[in-house]
């Protein structure tokens, strides 16, 4: 079974919660089958047996793999109906979360098997304070494979911003110290191949380094 020493709760992911991607996908959510863009949060969960950490090597699958960074929020109170005003005060710190998923192609139903593969939800390396984040939507997640920049997400363009995904998270479930919320990821996951080192960061709050098995 997969540990993490950060999320001892839940670990939920917002996905489609790049503007950049949406905009790209006007035109198809427009058509059958969806005929129209969601209108709240699209959530999964990865759970227990996907968690792991920093450092650790990740399994390679046959049909691929492709990998997106996110901003992680993590709880350090019981968090339920907050109003976005207060969402913040709830957070204990802030982290990174790397999700290496089979491609996909489905927006509005994340896969199961493609998100639910063993070991493949690092989090870490450390949470830091909420106190040392004056402002989480002024934070930017730079992802590099090989040492190649791939992606560069800034908080600020995320559809909806870290309070507000608080406060409709938590009126849907009760959020526990030890959950934690990965907040968006680039619209673009980044293929990777057999050996790759995937290391993503947040200026002055943490990396987070895996390794595909070779």
């Amino acid at each position: 079974m997969s540990t993490n020493p950060i999320v001892t709760g839940k670990l939920v992911c917002v996905a489609l919660n790049d503007q950049q991607q949406l905009d790209k996908l006007d035109a198809t959510f427009n058509e059958a089958p969806y005929k129209a863009a969601p209108t709240q949060p699209v959530l999964y969960f990865k759970p227990h047996n996907t968690w792991n950490t920093d450092g650790a090597t990740i399994a390679w699958h046959e049909e691929g793999l492709v990998v997106g960074a996110s901003l992680t929020v993590v709880f350090g109170k019981e968090c339920c109906r907050t109003s976005a005003e207060e969402a913040l005060s709830y957070v204990e710190g802030y982290t990174l979360t790397h999700d290496f998923s089979l491609p996909e192609k489905s927006y509005y139903r994340p896969d199961i098997k493609g998100k639910c593969q063993d070991g493949s939800a690092p989090v870490g390396a450390v949470v830091v304070p909420a106190s040392d984040v004056a402002d989480p939507q002024a934070l930017t997640v730079v992802t590099q494979v090989n040492g190649e920049t791939v992606s560069e997400l800034p908080v600020s363009q995320l559809h909806r911003g870290v309070a507000e995904l608080i406060s409709i998270i938590s009126n849907i479930m009760t959020l526990q110290p030890g959950d934690a919320i990965a907040v968006g990821f680039p619209g673009d996951r980044h293929p990777v191949k057999q050996g790759d080192k995937v290391t993503s960061s947040i200026a002055g709050v943490t990396e987070l380094t895996n390794q595909v098995e070779a």
